[in-house]
């Protein structure tokens, strides 16, 4: 199931399943019309001639002009598209094509175009002239004309969406949504904060359940990044066949073919080479060629970074990009700084089943701002932005291992200006602006 729903997320969020369906869907409203047509008879021609009294030559030219139409806007609406994938990644990072790709008002037009186009062929082959059987299907060429309305309408909102949707506002709230949809998905809001403790890393190496003794690998069956894990599938198979199982890497780590993605650890009198079980857990994990925000929040994160850094950088200059990004890092931080982490362990009837590795505040607040922290270079706007988001972030958690990492973070801060070419007055300003920060994250 958990391969099946990543699937389906990938399929829903191509460019071409939803202009699929609704051609599906225009070609079943086409024969729906085509036959509705034996049931209403001449009645309507005779009551509203203007509507539904063309002839199958008017019927012909009208519905070819259609489909001629059609076929030459969805063109043009493909090309607009392309131009703005590639000023996307141009302009800001390759990351966000997906956000592009799966937008879903231009799959919508796009597919309305084809649609309309789809519908016109299937009515037209069914209109006769008086020679072959005179058969002019009224109300489905009515409705080819109503639908050819509706896409010009399409046609026009798609300009002003293309218009907004490559404005650097639009492309960072939708990293922002998407990443904030999966925290409130894998981290939920009423389960308090977390205990007065640091959170785990990472990389920590879990502590075994006694009684194991061998660890058996279970392998990718091909190479690409780890996108999701269905931990409730891996810990049923650990308690069917009385087994312990330890996760290697977190979600977005790339594995390679054969690499090991778990281990698997069972007492001595237990088999170890029970392939049905192995194929189970690895059902468990979803390997795709790119990362997705699914599981794996760190790469929301990351889109945010790679837009500003690219902002950051000397061929571009633009600073104000950079504090966008800055303040929808800040805002994301601030939602998982009020949240507990999830566990890192699964203990089943007082048994431990089930170690994965999860993301620790700190790690994800290093991903967010570290970076950033390094290439600001002389942008005194950005610095006052970070050292501002770190100050506001602390406002959100008590936990003082985690205002602890923001103070660290508020440390780089200072670090990375005093090696910037900034100017005196610039640098007092941003270091009273860390030390007032700092008392208020020790307070």
């Amino acid at each position: 199931m958990n391969r099946l729903l990543t699937l389906w997320i990938t399929v829903r969020d191509s460019l071409w399943f939803t202009p699929a369906a609704m051609v599906c869907a225009s070609i079943v409203l086409a024969l729906a019309l085509v036959e509705s047509q034996a049931l209403v008879g001449e009645g309507l021609a005779r009551e509203w001639p203007r509507l539904f009294g063309a002839g199958a030559e008017g019927a012909r030219g009208m519905l070819s002009a259609i489909a001629t139409s059609m076929i030459t806007v969805a063109g043009v609406v493909f090309s607009i598209t392309i131009v703005a994938l590639s000023l996307a990644a141009s302009q800001y990072s390759p990351r966000v094509l997906r956000n592009f790709m799966s937008d879903r008002p231009t799959q919508v037009v796009l597919g309305a175009f084809v649609s309309v186009f789809s519908y016109c062929l299937i009515v037209l082959r069914t209109i006769r002239g008086s020679e072959e059987g005179d058969f002019v299907p009224s109300l489905a060429v009515l409705g080819g004309v109503l639908l050819a309305l509706v896409a010009v309408a399409l046609l026009i909102y798609f300009i002003h969406h293309v218009a907004s949707a490559i404005q650097v506002s639009a492309i960072v709230e939708r990293i922002g949504s998407d990443t904030e949809a999966a925290i409130e998905r894998l981290f939920p809001a009423d389960v308090g904060e977390p205990a007065e403790q640091a959170d785990t890393p990472v990389d920590a190496a879990p502590s075994r359940p006694t009684g194991a003794r061998r660890a058996c690998p279970v392998r990718a069956p091909y190479s690409g990044y780890l996108v999701s894990i269905d931990g409730d599938q891996l810990v049923r198979v650990a308690q069917s066949e009385d087994r312990f199982v330890e996760v290697l890497h977190p979600v977005g780590h790339y594995f390679l073919r054969g690499e090991a993605l778990c281990e698997v650890l069972a007492p001595d009198q237990a088999s170890h080479d029970d392939e049905g079980a192995f194929d189970a857990l690895r059902g468990a994990f979803a390997l795709q060629p790119d990362r997705t925000v699914q599981q794996d929040i760190a790469h929301g994160l990351q889109q945010l970074v790679d837009v500003a850094l690219k902002a950051l950088s000397p061929s571009v200059h633009d600073p104000r990009t950079a504090i966008t990004c800055i303040h929808q890092l800040g805002h994301l931080m601030a939602l998982l700084a009020a949240r507990a982490m999830p566990a890192s362990r699964r203990v089943v009837d007082g048994r431990l089943r089930l170690v994965v590795p999860t993301p620790a505040f700190d790690h994800l607040l290093g991903l967010a701002f570290d970076a950033l922290s390094c290439h600001i270079a002389s942008h005194v706007e950005a610095y006052a932005a970070v050292v501002d988001m770190q100050a506001r972030i602390g406002g959100f958690t008590r936990d003082s291992a985690r205002r602890a990492a923001l103070r660290r973070q508020l440390d780089r801060v200072a670090l990375a200006i005093d090696a910037a070419d900034l100017h005196a007055r610039d640098r007092d300003a941003l270091r009273a602006a860390i030390t007032e920060a700092g008392r208020g994250l020790a307070s």
